[in-house]
């Protein structure tokens, strides 16, 4: 299935057409999509049964973010041997996690504000969970989440660095996290450990690399935070970008305004952010 946050209603995406889940479900699930996380198991098992035959034309411009409101959004550094390698930096003996204040989290296609002059671009493949989850094996993390998306983690390198070494003020200005276009539930996804990412910045590719380049893998991911924390239906991760983010580059490269971030997952979709001036 894919799932979407269509003119902020729960709604699964058919055929590019939209249906709206509380009336195909005929009420047995409301327009909340986060009570429909809270209660994912449940609402797999009934979706066989939705009627899906009064959609209406998909307007991507009503799509918002498939989470709109995680209680945590984690997210990952230096996930990739590829983006350690450009940045200099040695490759973590655990994960890199920091948070992105759930507030930073976007539609899949709204603008993204400059804030500052180091504007940067990651994709990311973005995973929520479906499941309560705590101190979970390793062969039974992918059995927690709901589903997968595009995401982009934009920082804003100055404040990133200056905040003394921690990463949350640079990367949390409100709508430096769009995720979407939807996100795809597992059966949909063909082989959800060698996933393709792409980010081109006006249509010239910047980022192109595989999930296969992870240092942690999703699974990994989610062992190592449920042994901290508990995670909770709805919550996000964003795992990591690989090489070619712009402030590797020689000479960096920042966003400006005007520019065009497309972000893509072969057989997940895109998403298309316009960098525009704050305020």
């Amino acid at each position: 299935m894919k799932i979407a946050n269509y003119d902020g209603r729960a709604s699964l995406i058919v055929d590019e057409g939209v249906i709206d889940i509380q009336q195909a479900s005929s009420g047995a699930f409301g327009p909340d999509l986060q009570s429909l996380y809270e209660d994912f198991a449940a609402f797999v098992a009934a979706a066989g049964a939705f009627d899906l035959t009064k959609s209406v034309a998909l307007d991507r411009t009503k799509l918002g973010s498939p989470v709109p409101k995680p209680a945590q959004v984690f997210a990952i550094g230096l996930n990739y041997f590829g983006h350690a390698e450009e940045a200099g930096l040695p490759v973590p003996a655990f994960p890199a996690t920091f948070t992105k204040f759930p507030s930073s989290l976007s539609g899949p296609f709204d603008p993204v504000p400059r804030t500052g002059e180091t504007v940067d671009f990651e994709v990311e493949l973005v995973v929520v969970l479906g499941n309560a989850a705590r101190n979970v094996a390793l062969s039974d993390a992918w059995d927690v989440v709901a589903g997968v998306a595009v995401g982009q983690d934009f920082s804003e390198r100055t404040l990133q660095f200056a905040a003394g070494g921690q990463f949350s003020l640079g990367k949390s200005f409100e709508g430096f996290g769009p995720i979407g276009p939807w996100l795809v539930t597992l059966d949909e996804v063909a082989n959800k450990d060698a996933l393709q990412l792409r980010c081109f910045i006006n249509d010239e590719l910047v980022q192109d690399a595989v999930t296969t380049d992870m240092v942690f893998s999703v699974s990994q991911l989610i062992v190592e935070l449920s042994k901290v924390t508990t995670l909770w239906p709805g919550d996000v991760i964003f795992t990591g970008t690989p090489a070619g983010v712009g402030i590797t580059a020689k000479p960096p490269r920042f966003l400006a305004v005007g520019d065009i971030v497309r972000s893509e997952i072969v057989g997940i979709g895109e998403i298309i952010n316009e960098v525009i001036a704050p305020g």
